[in-house]
């Protein structure tokens, strides 16, 4: 396995000079290996104009967020959750649920994001990987019927709540990954178990928020 990924490294360096791609294996999920942010990248060294940069837009496809390997985790020990189903992850990020999904036997999964680059490290990251998976860019436009709704660390922005209720208009559940709702109250939503991780390369964030609650979401019938 080649240790250079020149297909991410030219969708990152324009932003971030000195920063690499890294193939990584996940602490938590050690079964899965990503492209991820080289972990000894200087940030504290950072010039203000790669700060700016950095800010205006940052690539969250070049880490592995701790609600994904919780989430990455959950699906690989359980596979009963996606055996045999249609599973759509929403904003996939770097793939890490939606290969988790493959890995553990989902009959098709389906990666969406809106950002090209996230499409773009979650098809290099599912070569990897060895799974197939299939990309969308807009959630709206996936009309096929889908058994499950995969969702890690979306709701960094209050806002995205309001897909909650959505994804059970599209599907007969969800699995929501999330570190930041301290008080999670969504109707037909209810806490199924959670666990404790890190973002990789590790960001050194606050030990509130390693720890990640997993919400099953079903739809009335």
């Amino acid at each position: 396995m080649g240790t250079l990924c020149p297909e991410l490294d030219a969708l990152l360096q324009p932003r971030l000079r000195r920063a690499r791609m890294q193939h990584t294996p996940l602490p938590d999920v050690p079964e899965l290996r990503l492209w991820l942010l080289n972990a000894d990248f200087p940030s504290a060294s950072l010039n203000p104009d790669e700060i700016r940069s950095a800010m205006d837009y940052p690539a969250y496809w070049a880490f592995c967020w701790a609600s994904g390997q919780v989430l990455a985790r959950h699906l690989l020990d359980n596979p009963a959750w996606v055996r045999n189903k249609t599973v759509l992850d929403f904003g996939c990020g770097s793939g890490v649920a939606a290969i988790a999904a493959a890995k553990a036997g989902a009959r098709r999964v389906i990666a969406c994001d809106l950002d090209p680059d996230a499409r773009v490290a979650t098809e290099v990251n599912a070569r990897l990987n060895a799974v197939e998976l299939y990309l969308a860019a807009d959630f709206w436009q996936v009309r096929e019927p889908l058994d499950l709704i995969l969702a890690a660390d979306v709701l960094y922005d209050r806002a995205n709540m309001a897909w909650l209720p959505r994804f059970l208009e599209h599907a007969d559940a969800a699995l929501v990954a999330d570190s930041r709702v301290r008080h999670f109250s969504v109707p037909n939503y209810h806490r199924v178990g959670g666990g404790r991780s890190c973002t990789w390369p590790d960001l050194d964030e606050d030990e509130e928020f390693r720890q990640v609650s997993l919400y099953m979401g079903a739809r009335d019938r």
